[in-house]
């Protein structure tokens, strides 16, 4: 059973959330906040496994309670699920840098939302590619973002590039598996070991990494 925590200042997008994502069996709502700071503390007394917050939210915005939740050690585990009703806001990029796992647009249909959820949870694949895609390359371009870490790249494999080159694309492992004629399993792995090496926590910086060393473009 996923854990979910749904931060919103809105009550009825709140109820709206906690519904969809009661229509699943294997998905459960463990707490609501109405606020960035109620999202971090009430992150760390239950301690979901996907946080969905909302950007824009009175004491503390939820790019910084996205900071803080994957900062902190006691809740660094919890995946943040940003949603946004800009397909491109600046915001996002923050909330990527701050750490999210993904975003989607507050119009996402509640088939693809639930979905989202569960790839977040899962960390086996990149959110709404078209979209985010988009978002992460124009982020790794941009003059404030980290020095390139090509550098990096040096401690994998000839494989390990590939499958990070196609990872910047948005391909699921499965996907990846059909593209290089090897199993989803070993894709998997191979996406294990680039997490490790390149100390990413999810695809997103994953991805990030890609388009800093030169392995994506647009």
């Amino acid at each position: 059973m996923t854990r979910v925590l749904i931060a919103d200042d809105q009550a009825l997008v709140r109820a709206g959330l906690r519904e969809i994502v009661a229509s699943a069996d294997d998905l459960e709502v463990v707490s609501e906040a109405a606020t960035g700071v109620e999202a971090v503390r009430l992150t760390a007394r239950h301690r979901p496994d996907v946080v969905v917050m909302d950007i824009r939210m009175p004491d503390m915005d939820g790019i910084e309670a996205t900071r803080r939740i994957t900062g902190a050690p006691a809740t660094a585990g919890a995946r943040v699920l940003v949603l946004t009703t800009f397909d491109v806001d600046e915001y996002v990029f923050a909330a990527l840098r701050g750490g999210a796992s993904g975003f989607l647009l507050k119009d996402t249909p509640s088939a693809d939302l639930l979905t989202a959820i569960r790839v977040v949870a899962a960390g086996d694949a990149l959110l709404a590619p078209g979209i985010t895609r988009k978002l992460v390359a124009e982020f790794a371009a941009r003059p404030h973002r980290a020095a390139p870490r090509a550098g990096l790249l040096t401690q994998i494999t000839a494989r390990e590039r590939e499958v990070l080159a196609l990872v910047a694309e948005g391909l699921s492992n499965a996907e990846i598996g059909q593209r290089l004629h090897i199993t989803g399993g070993t894709a998997k792995t191979h996406v294990g070991h680039l997490m490790l090496k390149l100390a990413a926590r999810d695809r997103v910086q994953l991805v990030i990494l890609a388009y800093q060393a030169g392995l994506a473009t647009l």
